[in-house]
């Protein structure tokens, strides 16, 4: 995974025979009474080393961009206006980029979460993306496609299994933090790139602590055990994380660090 080069919204990196443009759509301020103890409860103590920005917990908000130079798929959407004005940014970072929306045909989604399906609708209620033809998403998570996004639910393509996307992407379902959690396995002759969608939140803590979870995960220990064994897979050589919270651009290498593990970002 090589860096490219970088803008106010977006990054690019050339990945062996494939082209990974990060995207910046924003950011939402949680609590962090939002982290969770093994037992379920608000963490007691947020260690010093996790920035807060006036009490809060900031996420950034990324989706990735990922093209052969005859195909593409668009990982995630950001949130349009569902969210609020921190984000909604995804068509800016898109533009910035040099990507026409007209020329996206295939979206995968890893959740259903506002923050990552809701840029599947511009601010005034048409599509983003007018030529769009598949919508992948995990079968748990196929009741999003109601009242805003209604139109676009006879293009959803749902994920039960293993499936492929194309050639160099695979679909592959991780449950727990929602029924339908789905990561992307993208593979080129430059080794495997992750698109792991929240398998992380806060990525100062849940790297030393993965054990720590998040409130909404749907469900806690699936969670944990989801994101033991992403870790585990990103610590061989040639395996890379895109993360959809962590810090933009959103692109990184894992490695162990005792009974933890490390985060070395790409840019």
């Amino acid at each position: 995974m090589r860096f490219i080069s970088r803008g106010e919204h977006h990054a690019r990196f050339e990945f062996g025979d494939l082209q990974v443009v990060s995207l910046y759509d924003g950011y939402i301020d949680m609590p962090p009474t939002r982290l969770r103890d093994e037992s379920g409860r608000p963490l007691a103590n947020v260690p010093e080393t996790v920035p807060l920005i006036e009490g809060n917990l900031r996420l950034p908000v990324n989706a990735f961009y990922v093209a052969d130079g005859t195909r593409s798929v668009l990982i995630d959407t950001g949130a349009s206006d569902a969210l609020g004005p921190t984000m909604g940014l995804l068509s800016d970072a898109l533009a910035e980029a040099g990507i026409e929306r007209g020329d996206i045909t295939d979206v995968a989604i890893t959740h259903r979460h506002g923050d990552h399906v809701h840029g599947l609708i511009t601010p005034d209620g048409s599509e983003a993306f007018p030529e769009l033809r598949k919508v992948w998403i995990g079968t748990g998570d196929s009741a999003v496609f109601t009242g805003r996004l209604e139109p676009v639910r006879d293009r959803a393509v749902l994920v039960d299994g293993e499936v492929a996307v194309n050639d160099w992407v695979t679909a592959i379902p991780t449950p727990g933090h929602t029924p339908g959690h789905t990561i992307y396995d993208i593979r080129s002759r430059a080794g495997r790139l992750l698109a792991w969608g929240d398998t992380v939140h806060v990525p100062s803590l849940q790297f030393d602590q993965p054990n720590i979870a998040w409130e909404y995960d749907g469900n806690q220990s699936q969670a944990r055990t989801a994101r033991a064994d992403l870790l585990e897979q990103l610590s061989e050589p040639g395996v890379f994380v895109a993360g959809a919270h962590l810090d933009f651009p959103g692109v990184a290498r894992v490695t162990p660090a005792g009974d933890s593990y490390a985060l070395e970002y790409l840019a």
